[in-house]
């Protein structure tokens, strides 16, 4: 079991971060938040993926005054990501934000950033303290001539402390950069300091294989340290996409399941069918599905059912049959043409999904 670190529980709106709370998962859209509709669509497309926070960029005026439409219409909580314009922080507190993103060491002077916190706390609105490789403060580059882990980390004790002796508390803080190991080592050094909730992921980490490995190895390292209170994998991608990879992440250290997690065995000279095409198929069927199943596709016989007999249903494929199973044990045998049709029955059974 994994003993997550003890924090503070803050409220993002209507959503729990930090303390008890399950690990919250969130994203970021892509689209330019002035434009409405889109910016609504795609959140609608995150919260069905299972989204539970979301970031809206507001570098310009036309992103403030889009901000109400967007809050009243979200299905879960906003956050406004401000930079370098402090005027915006207020005016989307003013629009009813739920949170804000904000890098102290780009925002400017200490009493800015002060009065920020105040209308935070006079709204409810929570904070996020971002501390970035991109935005550290002066002192702390001239000091250790990088950003490296000791610098991420002084920065956001140093702002952590001025919140709290501002009397604020609805704060989290992530620390990121885009180097796996310099962002564990920061984080490991903020958690053993404080109980302030932490947001993980790696920054700018690329698209493809290689940005989920790297979003993985670095999230997976914290996580399994219990470190972490809500995570974002940040792909070069759509966003969904973050989404899905973060519950992939947190479903394979037994820290959260939501939907179908497939077990598929690799392949090899055994196999008589089709198996990277059968699974894909599975896959695409399944999905939508938010209940957790575990469902396997094996390739052959030989071991197939007692190497996935933790599986909820599986299909065990040989030649031209194969063998429906629940929780280690055959059920029925079925033809070829109708393994995964047979499947997807047994899946959509246990679920009380309705028909494929």
């Amino acid at each position: 079991m994994i003993q997550r670190r003890k924090t503070r529980q803050i409220q993002v709106g209507w959503v729990k971060v930090g303390g008890s709370a399950p690990v919250v998962v969130q994203s970021m859209t892509s689209t330019k938040t002035h434009k409405v509709e889109e910016t609504l669509q795609q959140i609608k497309r995150l919260w069905e993926a299972g989204c539970e926070l979301i970031r809206v960029a507001v570098p310009h005026e036309e992103d403030v005054i889009a901000l109400p439409d967007i809050v009243r219409n979200s299905p879960m909580p906003v956050i406004a990501d401000i930079h370098f314009a402090p005027s915006y922080a207020f005016r989307s507190m003013e629009a009813g934000v739920h949170g804000i993103r904000i890098n102290p060491g780009n925002i400017g002077k200490e009493e800015i950033v002060r009065e920020i916190v105040e209308e935070a706390k006079r709204k409810g609105v929570a904070i996020r303290i971002g501390v970035n490789s991109g935005s550290l403060e002066k002192d702390l580059l001239e000091k250790y001539g990088h950003p490296c882990a000791q610098a991420l980390f002084e920065s956001a004790i140093r702002w952590s402390e001025k919140f709290e002796k501002w009397g604020f508390y609805n704060f989290k803080v992530s620390i990121k950069g885009s180097d796996v190991m310099e962002n564990i080592k920061a984080n490991l050094l903020f958690a053993k300091e404080t109980d302030v909730p932490l947001h993980i992921g790696i920054t700018e980490a690329g698209m493809g294989t290689k940005g989920i490995v790297k979003s993985s190895v670095g999230i997976g390292i914290l996580l399994y340290l219990g470190i972490g209170d809500t995570v974002r994998v940040s792909l070069t991608d759509d966003p969904v996409v973050e989404v899905e990879v973060a519950y992939a992440i947190l479903q394979s250290l037994g820290i959260r399941r939501r939907g179908v997690e497939i077990v598929a065995c690799p392949t090899c000279g055994r196999i008589e069918v089709d198996l990277p095409k059968i699974v894909k198929e599975v896959e695409e069927k399944l999905k939508g599905i938010e209940k957790p199943i575990k469902v396997a596709v094996m390739g052959c016989v030989v071991n197939a059912i007692g190497e996935a007999r933790e599986a909820d249903v599986g299909l065990a494929c040989g030649r031209g049959f194969g063998w429906i199973f629940k929780k280690g044990k055959p059920v029925r045998r079925v033809e070829e043409e109708e393994m995964v049709q047979a499947l997807l029955e047994e899946v959509l059974g246990h679920d009380g999904e309705g028909k494929v």
